[in-house]
């Protein structure tokens, strides 16, 4: 009986305490109420709540660098909720000889800017708290809001214009491994949008940072060290309006290695060496497809935080699950390739000419355990950061149409792919009166499994009838560990007139990969048992490749071996840097140096039918000095400048001379050997307005000259099969200009509104030495311009959230052209460069919060244009000058449209 009367008398005082200026939520703040007695913490969106009895109270609300505020109100009876909303206004009085030990965050709008303000480098970051706004999924999402960055295939990320291997990606303070196996490139749409406290993206060198960056060096951060605790959990449904409800092609069978891993020796017909038996060897034999409909996607996600006073210390628990399985359909994708189009007859000249329909499943899994601890006394922190993740991608294609000898073709790829990430990191940091000492030990592993890719190849060559053509299977594994260690020291010095900071550390790392492949195709004797005409059997998965149709008279695998394709690499890097951060009067100068030495081995086998590994190392030593400086204008207006010298070092995949088949491009991929690193100078003058707390305006200026740049290019096999592969050009010239703008609109009466616009306007050259095939022409990957907009709402009393969000990037480079060869009037015949074309992008999120639960719902793509790809040619033809466009690719993705209800225990 006592409890229920307690309950009875007790009522609720919920609310949210803010700057009265900008509206920004006060994280951290202590809400006080009576005599001291009871009292509570701002989460990250400024709320608090208390539980009190019934009466009249004073409360207290304090937070450092704000003028401290006492409200009196009166509590009502019987669970009543009474709304106190706290404005605070700041404590323009300065601080002096005062240590405080907090949790810095930067899971903020306002921390973020705070932080780009303070930064010694030039560097923008989004906060977990504007991932809430978007409802981005995940981080590949959550970048592209970023200025002069761009997506390219929804996951790697370019950086004022430059491609993805001119970036360079670390997690939670470490390095990650490449996701790919054909190039150096991360795949940001690996990590959950719900596991990034913030992003940072370094735009200019500095002696502190990794010198193998020119665009960006992205630095992911992982939530941490919560300001609540307890456990929250959230389930969602999506639907794609070209995808749902809809027929879904779905390949049938299992996809695994060979039984008893992918280097096991498979089993031949007894007596017929050489002819393998698929049932024997443990194959999945099961080729059948079927339909089925898809009704949504499906998301989850439970996390939960923690925090525990251990004595005098404290620590902190963050921890996170999350499962997602998406399904989409892409109908009648044209994909084609042109050769030089023939001035002498008007028309174009295929080279390939198809269309594809694809169906994919994507299924995501995702794991997340950091642990903080901060002993008595403030002055050392250790942290240990755990995350793991996992896509696996099936997808069925089929592709109808002719190639370059005008055969009409009919090919089904089965694709199952399996990529699992996984990063430990174990650091500490140590603050003393005028020094600072951080380390960091930290251990990456990343995998990329295709088990059982298969390919049926269909061409009426033979007979002009449509028969088969090539069926094939092939198994690849990739498996990358990466270990890392740095060590950092910062020293305060004052001499009363100038208070210089030293700072110099050291970084190392090694990385290993291996990759293996092996390829089967089948085969069958001229005199064999078969069913007559069964090379013409329109249903191949269905009546010929079934268990009655295997023997050493019949179907059976044998191997292509090419040992050429598997390759190990190891990499060695070391690196040491000294820096000096130098205030004199408005200007602060951050310069230094840093040297890296890099040693790649290679080992790549020189025949094709047995493992002869030879060993090619590849030694890279650089000095890659930098200069950053920032000049004060005024408190609130401030112009940066700074150069640095950077590095681009070939990836393993690159320097080996394996060769790939790519479906999508209906081509091979092959590395070079004899690529070398390139160079960069970079420069940026950038000037910075800060209106008031969280509120930022900057216009940025970057020029970029590159020696030797590595490009992608490819040549002409047998007059019209292409295969590519990358060589150093002479060398380049990126430049441009970028817009930020984050303004809330208080200022015109919309206080609840906030605006974030962002553009560039971006140029580059390549050149390449004469003689070769190449055509001078823009970096592969750079848009001529790009714009982001947002429009949000945020009204914390009534918990509304909604988001308006835009997107539109320039034609862009995808595939690069190159120089076929001479008209009969000994003019230049070029195959054209190939482009994605503009696409207006907009999606519109909606949220609202009734007590501990949520509802979000989000249109994505709304607009939903076409994605197109055009090769375009310059030709002349009696004179007269005519632009072509000829389109290579072609796909309506769908609009999506999702839903999502959460719940916080």
């Amino acid at each position: 009986m006592l409890v229920s009367t307690v309950n009875m008398d007790a009522g609720i005082v919920k609310g949210r305490v803010y700057d009265s200026a900008t509206n920004e939520p006060l994280i951290g703040a202590t809400v006080i109420a009576g005599n001291h007695t009871q009292g509570a913490s701002t989460d990250i969106d400024g709320h608090y709540t208390l539980q009190l009895t019934a009466g009249k109270y004073d409360f207290a609300i304090k937070y450092i660098g704000y003028r401290d505020t006492v409200i009196s109100h009166q509590v009502p009876l019987g669970m009543e909720e009474l709304i106190l909303d706290i404005p605070m206004m700041p404590d323009v009085t300065s601080l002096s000889e005062v240590t405080v030990v907090a949790v810095a965050r930067r899971d903020t709008e306002a921390a973020m800017i705070e932080e780009e303000k303070k930064s010694n480098v030039v560097q923008t970051g989004v906060s977990s708290q504007q991932i809430a706004k978007t409802q981005d999924k995940d981080a590949s999402e959550v970048i592209r809001r970023v200025p002069g960055i761009s997506i390219i295939e929804d996951k790697y990320v370019m950086v004022r214009g430059l491609s993805q291997r001119y970036n360079n990606v670390w997690l939670n303070g470490s390095a990650v491994p490449s996701s790919e196996a054909d190039s150096r490139a991360f795949s940001f749409d690996i990590i959950p949008s719900s596991q990034i406290d913030n992003m940072v993206i370094v735009k200019s060198p500095a002696p502190e940072y990794p010198a193998d960056f020119t665009g960006g060096f992205v630095m992911v951060n992982t939530k941490r060290q919560p300001l609540k605790t307890g456990f929250d959990i959230s389930v969602g449904a999506g639907i794609n309006d070209r995808t749902h409800f809809r027929e879904f092609v779905k390949a049938g069978g299992r996809f695994a290695f060979p039984a008893g891993g992918l280097d096991a020796p498979l089993v031949s017909y007894p007596g017929f060496e050489g002819r393998i038996d698929p049932l024997a060897s443990g194959l999945d034999n099961n080729w059948r497809v079927k339909t089925i409909h898809p009704v949504a996607d499906l998301k989850a996600s439970a996390g939960y935080n923690q925090s525990w006073l251990i004595g005098d210390g404290q620590m902190w628990l963050v921890a996170a699950l999350n499962f997602s399985n998406s399904y989409r359909t892409l109908l009648n994708m044209e994909n084609s390739l042109y050769g030089p189009y023939d001035v002498s007859n008007d028309k174009s000249v295929p080279l390939r000419k198809a269309s594809d329909n694809q169906y994919t499943r994507e299924t995501r899994y995702g794991a997340m355990l950091n642990l903080s601890f901060r002993p008595s006394g403030g002055i050392h922190l250790f942290e240990w950061k755990n995350i793991f993740n996992q896509i696996i991608k099936n997808r069925y294609s089929d592709r109808i149409g002719f190639n370059a000898q005008a055969d009409n073709i009919n090919d089904m790829e089965y694709y199952h792919s399996s990529r699992p990430t996984f990063n430990t990191q174990f650091t500490g940091s140590h603050t003393f009166d005028a020094d600072r000492v951080d380390w960091s030990v930290g251990y990456a592993f990343a995998q990329r499994n295709l088990p059982d890719r298969r390919l049926i190849e269909r061409t009426d060559r033979t007979e002009q009838t449509m028969g088969i053509y090539r069926i094939g299977r092939e198994f690849t594994k990739l498996n990358e560990h990466t270990g890392s260690l740095s060590g950092n020291y910062r020293h305060e010095f004052d001499f009363s007139i100038i208070k210089p900071i030293l700072k110099t550390g050291i970084y190392g790392e090694y990385r290993t990969r291996t990759y293996r492949t092996r390829q089967f195709q089948y085969g069958w004797q001229p005199d064999n048992s078969l069913p007559d005409g069964f090379m013409f059997n329109p249903d191949v998965q269905g009546d010929l490749l079934t268990d009655s149709n295997y023997g050493h008279d019949k179907l059976y695998l044998y191997e292509e071996v090419n040992w050429l394709n598997n390759y190990n690499a190891h990499q060695t890097l070391g690196a040491a840097y000294l820096s000096a951060d130098i205030p004199l009067r408005k200007f602060d100068i951050h310069a230094g140096v840093r040297y890296e030495y890099s040693r790649q081995t290679l080992e790549m086998n020189t025949r094709q039918y047995e493992e002869s590994l030879h060993k090619t190392d590849y030694d890279y030593p650089g000095l890659f000095p930098s200069v950053n400086v920032t000049y004060h204008i005024t408190d609130s207006h401030q112009l940066r400048a700074a150069y640095g010298r950077s590095t681009n070092r070939p990836e393993f995949r690159e320097l080996s001379s394996s060769v790939y088949y790519d479906f999508d491009l209906g081509s091979s991929v092959m590395g070079n050997p004899d690529l070398k690193a390139a160079t960069i100078d970079n420069a940026d003058l950038r000037w910075e307005w800060y209106p008031s707390r969280g509120e930022q305006i900057s216009v940025a200026l970057f020029y970029k000259h590159f020696a030797h740049p590595i490009e992608w290019t490819y040549t002409v096999a047998g007059g019209t099969d292409l295969i590519y592969s990358f060589i150093n050009a002479n060398g380049a010239n990126n430049y441009g200009v970028e817009l930020d703008i984050r303004k809330n609109l208080g200022f015109i009466g919309l206080r609840d509104f906030s605006l974030s616009l962002n553009g560039a306007l971006i140029k580059s050259r390549v050149t390449f030495d004469k003689g070769t095939n190449n055509i001078d022409r823009p970096m592969q990957g750079q848009s001529p311009y790009l714009v982001n907009a947002g429009l949000f709402y945020n009204n914390d009393e009534y918990g509304w959230n909604a988001a308006l969000l835009y997107n539109i990037i320039g034609k862009r480079i995808t595939g690069v052209g190159n120089r076929y060869g001479t008209a009969s009037d000994g003019t230049a015949r070029n195959i054209p460069n190939s482009y994605e074309m503009p696409r207006h992008s907009l999606d519109i999120s909606v949220s609202k919060k009734f007590g501990r639960w949520s509802l979000k719902l989000s249109a994505r793509d709304i607009l939903a244009q076409r994605y197109l790809f055009k090769q375009i040619e310059e030709v002349t033809n009696e004179g007269k000058g005519k632009t072509i466009e000829e389109t290579t690719r072609s796909y309506k993705p769908g609009r999506n449209f999702n839903i999502t209800i959460g719940y916080n225990f």
